[in-house]
């Protein structure tokens, strides 16, 4: 008799993986119902920008090749979610920008006012993210606290 774990015949990584994602856009969805972002919430999102259907400019594309951070808090405008993905207007070194950014791109969200964080796979890529510069769009925001608490990571490993 085996120890081993049986490969699944139903994709739990995954399903999860989108489920917890669709919090992201429910999240997003309040404040674009709202007009604004509640009390002291505010948004920290990390996501690929050669994924699959990501559009920011060029400009940013050439600054930051393989992920970006973007932080949603005093400053954007335009936001629009819709079930697969959201647009924002942001500024960037005082140049205003649209990003049109699918859920399925996201690697990060972090909302510091709450300490609440979410990690996210993208699919096709290497194991984690690796490491990048923060965007510098024009907030004046709080930086993220990393001591582990609320801390939802989604790190689900696959056997080849």
């Amino acid at each position: 008799m085996t120890d081993s774990v049986p490969d699944s015949l139903i994709p739990y990584d995954d399903i999860v993986q989108e489920a917890l994602r669709a919090v992201v856009g429910r999240v997003l969805g309040q404040v674009q119902e709202a007009g604004a972002l509640p009390g002291q919430h505010h948004f920290y999102i990390t996501f690929k920008t050669q994924a699959p259907g990501v559009e920011v400019p060029d400009r940013l594309i050439e600054r930051f090749p393989d992920e970006m951070t973007i932080v949603i808090q005093h400053r954007y405008w335009d936001l629009n979610v819709e079930d697969d993905r959201f647009s924002i207007g942001l500024s960037f070194n005082q140049i205003p920008s649209t990003l049109l950014i699918p859920f399925s791109a996201i690697t990060g969200f972090h909302d510091p006012a709450v300490n609440f964080e979410l990690r996210f796979q993208v699919q096709d890529e290497p194991e984690g993210p690796g490491p990048h510069d923060d965007a510098e769009n024009d907030g004046e925001g709080a930086k993220p606290v990393e001591d582990g608490s609320n801390v939802v990571a989604v790190d689900f490993k696959r056997k080849k």
